[in-house]
């Protein structure tokens, strides 16, 4: 076990839990509501960042459950979905995104850092001077601190527009769509294999929830936001 990857995913946990203190959301929800979409999102969110391996190994091979194999795509989409239904079990009609856009943001860029220290998801060869040799003799994009860089920048831009109010009820997806747009601009950079249409699986992905994405917020648009420390449900 690595001691330094587990210590950087701790501080990860706990960044995120500190950056939730600096948001603020209505109380819309009972604090059984609250236990059961908090649930639900971590359920989720393993079970998606697994789901491609299993797809791949087999649903019946238990190893991919120890391995070191996830995916932050579908570990987002998966808790992202697995809330809306816990929602729609509990009939609460509260949108409750955008106190964990900028936690989440936060918690994945610290993350992606220990990606960085553990050698993986790492990018194609590149001449470039900050290319890095992750142990093959080939200096490689540093894929994981690109994509650290997003997540810290949408972690500020989230914690700024919750307290400026700006697009409310919209902060989750409209973070889980940049980044779907993010990350199918930088699959190029990754050294993965062409799974359709000269597209990698995951910009296949990325193309679909981003679609799910931007339709959900021009739906939700529609209707009338709730001020930020009404109380209202």
């Amino acid at each position: 076990m690595d001691l330094l990857h587990v210590a950087i995913m701790c501080v990860a946990v706990l960044t995120g839990v500190a950056v939730r203190r600096l948001v603020r959301t209505p109380s819309t929800t009972t604090p059984g509501e609250s236990a059961g979409i908090a649930m639900a999102a971590i359920f989720g969110g393993v079970i998606g960042a697994k789901l491609p391996f299993l797809l791949q190994g087999g649903l019946q091979s238990f190893d991919i459950w120890l391995s070191d194999g996830r995916t932050v795509t579908w570990a987002l989409a998966g808790g992202y979905l697995s809330v809306e239904l816990m929602k729609l079990a509990l009939g609460v009609t509260a949108k409750t995104g955008d106190g964990f856009a900028a936690p989440v943001a936060a918690s994945v860029a610290i993350g992606r850092i220990g990606c960085f220290q553990g050698g993986c998801c790492y990018g194609v060869a590149t001449a470039l001077p900050w290319g890095v040799d992750f142990g093959d003799g080939v200096l490689r994009h540093p894929t994981q601190l690109y994509e650290a860089a997003f997540h810290a920048a949408a972690a500020v831009a989230f914690v700024i527009m919750n307290r400026t109010n700006a697009l409310p009820r919209q902060h989750f997806k409209l973070y889980l769509g940049t980044y779907c747009v993010y990350r199918f601009a930088t699959e190029w950079l990754r050294p993965e294999p062409a799974w359709l249409l000269g597209l990698t699986f995951y910009q296949v992905s990325v193309a679909i929830i981003g679609a799910a994405m931007a339709a959900h917020f021009v739906w939700d648009a529609r209707e009338t936001p709730t001020p930020i420390g009404s109380g209202a449900t």
